[in-house]
């Protein structure tokens, strides 16, 4: 048993999280570590922090179990876990893309970089610049952004890969692109590429595990998306619950309008009312219909329920009621509150 892992986690807006990580050693203790990180890393993306907010709070969270580990006894630990003075440290990677942008932003906390295979078949590698592995602590962690064509392939992996013992890295990670190419993973499904990538790793047990993610990035299409700036006027709020129904319309989403619309004009409202200006508001057709509003304050919303005797502080309950899921995230310019519905059966993307 190791502790390598990795996941594929949907995000807000269409975005989807990509994970890799690396626990040191073997065994019980290795593998319980890995569980601990790979449900916080879940429980962080849920809030939508940037990747090197992520790391860093996963940062805290090795240093914390490490210090749990020289405090407790020998053999004791959570639910009969033992907890021995060994290895807590670990690597780990986390990538988010855009594909409204074509953005993907990642960093690293002392994990080799992804290979990019582009369109034309040549492969680089990410130009990060990873901070120190996880449990180190008292160093930032820098984030890389980069523009990935639609079709590239990203390819994250453990260093079980490129460290076979019989080479440097530098001459693992060339071995890696070869057989990146090798493999045809720009044609062929990756499900049947990846066995080429690793068909010539020996049979029987390795000196390190080996975890290979591969993911090829697509793109929404400019006419799946609707971009408005709003002023900070209560009385655009009617407009924008125009621009909505319009939008839907040209959609073949008619069904959506009157949901749609009011959540439109809900978040839109508050974020006016609380946050001023200027206000975006966009709509992303995909397998569902996303509306959000972006606003230049910091402060996250919070749904609360009205008294009978009030008139308002009903608007996120709305909006969480006629949502299939709905939430908030901190952008470099503030924040931006969203709300996800599925399109109707037999519908666009359906």
């Amino acid at each position: 048993m190791g502790g390598d892992w990795f996941d594929v986690i949907p995000l807000s807006s269409a975005r989807v999280a990509l994970v890799v990580g690396d626990v040191a050693g073997h065994g019980l203790y290795a593998t319980a570590m890995m569980g601990r990180l790979r449900s916080a890393v879940r429980a962080l993306a849920d809030l939508d922090l940037a990747p090197e907010e992520l790391l860093a709070h996963l940062d805290d969270l090795v240093l914390q179990v490490a210090a749990e580990a020289e405090s407790e006894e020998p053999g004791d630990g959570d639910a009969g876990i033992p907890l021995p003075g060994g290895p807590v440290g670990a690597t780990c990677l986390y990538a988010v893309y855009d594909p409204v942008t074509r953005q993907c932003v990642m960093a690293s906390a002392g994990h080799p970089p992804p290979a990019v295979v582009a369109p034309d078949g040549t492969v680089d590698w990410a130009g990060l610049s990873p901070g120190p592995p996880l449990g180190v602590g008292g160093w930032p962690f820098e984030a890389t952004d980069l523009d990935l064509a639609p079709g590239s392939v990203l390819a994250l992996y453990t260093d079980g890969l490129i460290e076979r013992g019989d080479g440097d890295i530098d001459e693992g990670m060339r071995n890696l692109a070869d057989r990146l190419m090798r493999a045809e993973v720009l044609e062929r499904p990756l499900r049947h590429a990846r066995h080429d990538i690793v068909a010539d790793l020996p049979p029987g047990r390795l000196r390190d595990d080996v975890t290979l993610l591969l993911a090829r990035t697509r793109e929404v299409p400019a006419d799946s998306t609707a971009t408005w700036l709003l002023d900070a006027d209560p009385v655009v709020v009617a407009g924008a619950r125009h621009l909505v129904l319009e939008q839907l319309s040209r959609w073949d989403l008619d069904e959506l309008g009157f949901t749609t619309e009011l959540i439109a004009s809900e978040l839109v409202t508050n974020a006016i009312r609380y946050a001023g200006g200027p206000v975006r508001l966009r709509l992303i057709r995909t397998d569902t219909l996303t509306c959000e509003v972006s606003d230049p304050s910091n402060t996250q919303p919070r749904m609360r329920r009205a008294r009978a005797s009030e008139e308002g502080g009903r608007g996120l309950y709305l909006v969480a009621q006629l949502s299939r899921r709905w939430g908030s995230r901190y952008t470099r310019e503030g924040k931006t509150v969203w709300s996800e519905q599925l399109l109707p059966l037999g519908g666009p993307g359906r």
